[in-house]
């Protein structure tokens, strides 16, 4: 069976997941690849007796699911699994203490980390407030900032795997002494590896909301200075809204649904979907939800079959990956932590005929993931039967014993959804038409291929047409497009926030971990919106989440409008 891989697909294979030799020669086919990461991941059956027998089977299972393109599993799997670097988790988190010590015995863990494809979280609310006092040497602290500049520089000279920059969440606690240096810190400074989210805590919320005085405390002296919580709220929605950055976190809402209630969460991975204790990993999957419709439907039956196979392959990628260091090994295999995701969203709706704009999309989306949720859950209960529950079961919230603390997970997928084919996690269409810059240094065109079967079927696939959404990547002020086109390929842009926010709640309601969403905003919104937005996420139990004002970064991954020399030709 031929792997339908699109020229960006196969570009991108080559340049970061294909093996190559001592000469940089690539001496792999994604058929190929396909085989070894299936084999590879196979093999940790044969640590259990009554899968023994079954290895081979499980191999031609797990080459299904990935040449099919209906689920990937995350990048490290991919370019690591079958080599001698069999390093297969994407996401940690590192814990760091008030020390020198702590603090470059993290960075240097971090480096190795990033060295074989992981990227990393980091709490930094631990650490002193700039100008405090230091007993040991009489002197001043630089504060956290400046040790998120130090680990920014380490990771730049980096490359993980030699295939790609390591990448970092950097989080700091709302009521910390330095939060508003944090806040401000990328409107100031270039660092170029690093996300930023403000824990918010529901002290601080309730703070805002009735108007009451809000204190920042040092973690060390517990010196503390009075704030007016609108101002502070101001001055990050002032931040989020002129670069992207910070996001935030709703720490409490993560604590409350951890199913270790005994354990505490500080941190998440880079992308913000996957809160983890200290030292602890995850390995990540995703779905292609628009390989799962079939004559205009949802296809719950193969989608049944996609999960138990896929929850099977990601705890088998726990045992079979190299943590590195002892203590993150530990840690991980107490939990078992996967966290199994979607994309093509977007797609699928486009393929069923719904608006990502309706109220219908949100109500899917929850069907969806319930759905995925339930499955995964009798997935892990049956290899729980087999291989046993994970360690501390008994500490947890489940009732029933399974394989996993936690199952799902909604994560970006940036670069799985282009060898995949398919628009990125639950994100709408960006556009219909843009240019992607690939690799930080290719730039490559895009159209939708969904609108132009569309166009096709509707008669309307003429080169004018065409070269007007080439250029402006929608399907505004086109006056051939019928309306009911132009209502099914909305893009992002053109949905409002509370409608990003629909979605992203709807998923949230069933997702054990966190939703990796962006909420993407016109370049002419106003602050006042970046406001409405995370208060409304907040009550609306979302973990976390970005905004992103169109145009407020100098280089940005995605832009309107693309060449459409290739696309008019097919």
């Amino acid at each position: 069976m031929a792997i339908r891989l699109s020229k960006n697909a196969q570009y991108l294979l080559q340049k970061r997941y294909l093996q190559k030799n001592r000469q940089g020669k690539v001496i792999e086919t994604p058929k190929q690849l396909f085989r070894r990461v299936a084999k590879s991941i196979a093999q940790a059956d044969l640590n259990y007796v009554r899968q023994k027998k079954d290895f081979l089977q499980t191999e031609q299972q797990f080459y299904q699911l990935l040449s099919s393109l209906d689920f990937l599993p995350n990048s490290p799997t991919l370019m690591n699994a079958g080599t001698k670097n069999p390093q297969l988790a994407a996401c940690f988190v590192l814990p760091i203490e008030d020390s020198l010590d702590s603090i470059f015995q993290t960075l240097h863990q971090a480096a190795i980390i990033h060295k074989y494809g992981g990227g990393t979280g980091f709490d930094f609310s631990s650490l002193r407030s700039q100008d405090a006092f230091i007993e040991e040497t009489g002197g001043k602290s630089s504060g956290p900032v400046s040790f998120i500049k130090a680990f920014d520089c380490a990771t730049e000279q980096i490359k993980q795997g030699g295939k790609r920059r390591g990448a970092n969440m950097a989080i700091l606690r709302i009521d910390h002494f330095d939060i508003e240096d944090f806040i401000t810190c990328k409107q100031r400074c270039e660092i170029n590896n690093f996300n930023f989210s403000v824990a918010i805590t529901d002290r601080f919320i309730e703070a805002l909301q009735r108007k009451r005085p809000f204190y920042l405390v040092d973690p060390h002296t517990k010196k503390k200075i009075k704030r007016d919580p609108r101002k502070l709220f101001s001055l990050l929605c002032q931040a989020a809204w002129q670069t992207g950055d910070p996001g935030v976190v709703f720490i409490d809402t993560i604590n409350k649904h951890h199913p270790l209630p005994k354990q505490k969460i500080t941190a998440t991975n880079p992308c913000g979907e996957q809160p983890l204790l200290p030292y602890e990993s995850c390995n990540l999957g995703s779905i292609n939800l628009a390989n799962h419709v079939a004559d205009s439907q949802i296809d719950w039956i193969k989608l049944r079959k996609t999960v138990q196979k896929a929850v099977h392959f990601l705890d088998n990628v726990i045992d079979l990956s190299d943590y590195i260091f002892p203590k993150i090994d530990d840690i991980t295999k107490q939990n078992r932590k996967i966290g199994l995701g979607v994309m093509g969203f977007a797609d699928l709706l486009i393929r069923i005929n719904v608006s990502y704009s309706s109220s219908e999309a949100a109500r899917i989306a929850e069907n969806i993931m319930e759905f995925i949720s339930f499955e995964s859950a009798k997935a892990s209960q049956r290899l729980a039967e087999i291989r046993g529950a994970f360690p501390n079961f008994k500490e947890s919230v489940h009732k029933r014993p399974q394989r996993n603390a936690t199952l799902t997970t909604i994560a970006p997928t940036g670069s799985l959804s282009i060898i995949a084919g398919c628009s990125s996690g639950i994100e709408p269409l960006f556009a219909l038409a843009y240019t992607r810059r690939m690799l930080s240094t290719k730039e490559v065109s895009e159209l939708n291929y969904d609108l132009l079967n569309s166009l096709r079927k509707a008669g309307l696939n003429k080169k004018n047409i065409i070269r007007k959404i080439a250029k402006q990547g929608s399907l505004q002020g086109i006056e051939e497009i019928p309306d009911y086109i132009r209502k099914l390929f909305v893009t992002a842009l053109e949905i409002i926030p509370e409608e990003h926010l629909a979605v992203q709640a709807a998923f949230q309601k069933h997702t054990d971990n966190a939703v990796s969403k962006t909420i993407n905003l016109p370049q002419d919104t106003a602050v006042k919106e970046v406001e409405k937005i995370f208060l409304a996420a907040h009550h609306l139990g979302c973990k976390g989440l970005t905004v992103y004002r169109y145009g407020s970064k100098e280089k940005q991954v995605l832009t309107f409008g693309c060449k459409i020399c290739d696309e008019v030709k097919r």
